[in-house]
């Protein structure tokens, strides 16, 4: 996706200016409000985006929240983007920082976080004309500047699908053709002078009288039930948000149901039609990246993740994936399997997929660094084992076995992973645990291995003197025990990936650990309020399913808790603070918790999840 030849001078300061705050009467519209939101039809070299922040920053009365979401066809290079950056030095420090984030040049949507996370940008890598409809939000302010859409017209009414009341618009100019469709969208136009710079524009109204549909919360206060990575990573972006959070955790200490694997794997799953999993995947893989690059306790290491094909067909469509997505190496690219031995030490039969930046990721330390990060706003009761829910009318208990309260608050956000479904509220929930069984074999008892391979199962480097081979994956199967049977079976996969690799090795030797995953039909995730069921009609459409008020889940993670975590916790903030959202539209639906009950949201088997 490399963008096109700079600009000479990277564009005008004060025409940024006053295009995206004269022409949106800012900063006085944010001043005093909760958030605000401003879309801007094109990206470029990124100075309204840069405008608005330094405004919003030099504004003693800024709004709480700053949102810009941003669209880009052609995105630049970071090295031609800071080349053009250079143009403004009164720029530079905050320049600085985008440069520091800007993501892989991969469609779909990328979320930067500045200020604390104050201050949001949302990059919609791809068409406008065809992106704008898979977003949702409520805009306030809009900066255009991109009308090559052959559709005008339904360009314009998605722009008004999108706008808050009162929103407003600026441009430096339309045609006929688009001042008529905006007229039709129901923005009122009108053509100011030009300004000291010689700059003419063109500002909008949004006549209609509509309800505000994304209504931020009345009170920012939530319980989380479970300190696991789903949990831990919720409460986390609440507390970022402003939201104050108590999590319930029956164990002593946090990671110790699914969580509890010493590593686990970071890396997307490519397929040749880009499917909702695969979009999922690396939106996850990459929002887990960020995360884990604010949480400078959490272990981690972009060792590089080797998946190498199962058998040669396998491997040519390993291949012609990646030549047909055109992704970035430095997010997948194909290597030979030449190439493979020589990275491995190891002579492999195949070649297949190369993760440069995929690694391990140790749960148990993001769990740790993720629910320390907000000391003022985030606390965790150990021990504290929930027995079942209550709702209070304005909110929800939850309660042990003696009928105390553990917890209590408008929100409660369901993050028990395979436990849920045990309770009255979640016993409809289609979720089944997996028992899962990783091998733990000691550093020295093969050659050193310096990338995580996938093939079978996967293997990873040394991490604490120990090397990590698995999962096995049954259901129906309680059994919380290490079981020599799945030791042998981990092995006989670990041999056939990397032929005679651990020939040597006794499954008596042996250690591991057992967790159980909390699967969703689909094998993704099940993120969002809560419908009820007892109140859901034939044919209901997903937006019009009866929720439970206030009661939330994040759940059915799967053995993705790594890849999902970060995601699905800025997903389950969005929607509860009714903010602009970091995934398309469809891609919500798919991890929408109310599919499960409604038949026409079901997913295609032809994405079925075979990848391990």
């Amino acid at each position: 996706m490399d963008g096109p030849p700079l600009p000479p001078a990277g564009g005008s300061i004060e025409q940024a200016r006053h295009i995206a705050l004269v022409g949106n009467t800012l900063p006085q519209r944010w001043q005093g409000r909760d958030r605000f939101v401003v879309l801007d039809t094109h990206f470029g070299t990124g100075l309204n985006f840069l405008t608005l922040w330094q405004a919003w920053r030099d504004d003693p009365q800024r709004c709480r929240r700053l949102h810009v979401v941003a669209f880009e066809k052609h995105p630049y290079p970071a090295a031609d983007l800071a080349s053009a950056q250079r143009a403004w030095p009164e720029l530079a420090e905050l320049a600085a920082a985008l440069q520091q984030q800007w993501p892989v040049l991969a469609p779909g949507m990328h979320r930067l976080r500045f200020a604390g996370s104050q201050v949001v940008l949302t990059l919609v890598f791809g068409d406008i004309a065809s992106q704008l409809r898979a977003i949702e939000g409520a805009v306030d302010a809009y900066i255009l500047d991109d009308f090559s859409a052959d559709d005008k017209a339904e360009l314009c009414r998605s722009l008004s699908r999108l706008a808050a009341p009162g929103a407003t618009l600026a441009t430096p100019a339309v045609g006929e053709a688009v001042g008529a469709a905006l007229a039709a969208a129901e923005f009122d136009l009108e053509q100011r002078p030009d300004d000291a710079y010689g700059a003419p524009m063109v500002v909008g109204r949004l006549r209609a009288r509509r309800p505000l549909r994304h209504v931020p919360p009345a009170e920012r206060r939530a319980v989380v039930i479970g300190a696991g990575i789903a949990g831990s990573t919720a409460a986390h972006a609440l507390a970022a948000a402003g939201w104050q959070v108590t999590v319930l955790e029956q164990a002593a200490e946090p990671a110790t149901g699914a969580s509890c694997n010493l590593a686990g794997v970071l890396r997307p799953l490519p397929s040749a039609d880009d499917n909702r999993l695969s979009r999922l995947t690396r939106a996850g893989y990459l929002a887990t990246r960020a995360l884990l690059a604010s949480l400078p306790d959490a272990r981690w290491a972009a060792c590089g993740v080797m998946h190498l094909g199962r058998e040669p067909i396998h491997e040519e469509q390993q291949r012609r994936t990646v030549a047909q997505l055109g992704f970035p190496p430095e997010l997948v690219s194909f290597i030979e399997a030449d190439e493979a031995s020589q990275r491995l030490g190891w002579p492999v039969a195949t070649g297949g997929w190369w993760f440069a930046n995929g690694g391990w990721v140790q749960p148990s330390s993001v769990c740790l660094a993720a629910l320390a990060s907000f000391p003022d706003r985030l606390s965790v009761r150990f021990n504290a084992c929930v027995d079942r829910l209550e709702n209070t009318g304005s909110g929800w208990r939850a309660l042990d076995a003696a009928g105390q309260v553990l917890g209590e608050a408008p929100v409660l956000v369901m993050a028990s992973g395979a436990a849920a479904p045990r309770f009255e509220q979640f016993a409809w929930l289609p979720q089944r645990a997996a028992r899962g069984q990783v091998t733990h074999l000691l550093a020295g008892a093969t050659q050193p291995l310096h990338h995580v391979v996938c093939k079978l199962g996967y293997v990873m480097p040394d991490v604490d003197g120990l090397r990590l081979i698995g999962a096995t994956l049954q259901y129906a199967d309680s059994d919380p025990s290490v079981r020599m049977a799945d030791h042998q079976e981990n092995l006989a996969r670990l041999n056939l990936g990397l032929p005679g690799f651990a020939a040597d090795v006794a499954p008596t030797t042996l250690t591991g650990r057992v967790g159980f995953r909390p699967m969703s039909p689909d094998r993704l995730p099940i993120v969002g309020p809560v419908p009820d069921p007892a109140a859901t009609r034939p044919n209901t459409r997903l937006h019009n399913l009866p929720r439970q008020p206030g009661l939330w889940c994040v759940q059915g993670f799967g053995a993705r808790g790594i890849v999902w975590s970060a995601l699905m916790a800025d997903l389950l903030v969005s929607r509860l603070e009714g903010e602009p959202l970091p995934l398309e539209n469809d891609l919500v639906d798919a991890c929408d918790p109310g599919r499960f009950l409604l038949k026409a949201a079901r997913r295609p088997r032809d994405e079925a999840d075979d990848a391990e």
